[in-house]
């Protein structure tokens, strides 16, 4: 049994969202994604990927000079069961990448982000051909006092009201909520390698990602955890949730 054995193909967006919310560690969808694809292991639905529009696109496209708002997508999920092989991300990528340049041959790039707050640095898009272009202190996940993870951006959506059991972060800090240390780390991936010059922002090589930054797991390895590049980042993937994304044209 190996990562060849995995079969890749569209799925409904439903489909999709179920695999999401049973798989990834966050239990939550996107749900304005657009790009449904569904990991088959031997007839079985375990896997699936979610591409879709970044939540500030204005700003996301200016990371690639030349960027139409239709030219490039965000990998907003990429959640995969514990049934699949060793290298079954990377694998599926690679494939997901293909499928993207048959069924939507207007993106040139995909942009995503690891969660190391709570799950990864991103070893999965280091051995799929992503380029690191920024590493930031999280400063937007709040753990409640019944231990649940909240973004600050949800609760301090103007559109929530008291009516929606909803307030502030700032009365959550004061309740007893705390911030959840880590890093966001944004990745971008070039479909087609042409437009790789077009970048406008630093490439981070990876061997200089510091210590303090590299998690795995949801725990930090600074205490030396030996991995090689395409080992399972554990159950779901190392996206983050759509309220930690960068705020775009910061390196």
């Amino acid at each position: 049994m190996s990562a060849k054995d995995i079969v890749l193909k569209p799925i409904s967006a439903a489909d999709a969202r179920r695999v999401v919310q049973r798989e990834h560690y966050s239990g939550k969808v996107v749900q304005n994604s657009q790009f449904h694809i569904g990991v088959f292991y031997f007839g079985e639905l375990e896997g699936a990927m979610q591409f879709g529009p970044s939540i500030d696109k204005r700003k996301t496209a200016g990371l690639v000079r030349g960027s139409g708002w239709h030219e490039f997508t965000e990998l907003n999920r990429m959640a995969f069961s514990e049934k699949l092989p060793k290298n079954s991300e990377s694998r599926a990528l690679g494939v997901a990448f293909r499928l993207l340049g048959k069924h939507a041959p207007q993106l040139k790039w995909v942009i995503s982000f690891a969660d190391a707050a709570q799950c990864g640095d991103g070893t999965i898009y280091r051995a799929s051909g992503f380029l690191l272009t920024g590493i930031k202190p999280n400063g937007q996940l709040l753990r409640m006092p019944d231990g649940s993870i909240v973004a600050k951006k949800s609760l301090d959506n103007p559109n929530h009201t008291a009516a929606d059991g909803r307030f502030g972060s700032a009365v959550a800090l004061g309740s007893g909520a705390t911030l959840l240390p880590g890093y966001q780390f944004r990745y971008v991936r070039f479909l087609d390698p042409t437009w790789v010059d077009r970048l406008t922002v630093p490439v981070i090589p990876f061997d200089k990602i510091p210590p303090e930054c590299r998690m795995y797991r949801g725990e930090s390895t600074r205490g030396g955890l030996n991995r090689a590049p395409g080992d399972q980042p554990g159950k779901g993937s190392e996206n983050l949730t759509p309220p930690l994304h960068f705020s775009e044209g910061e390196p």
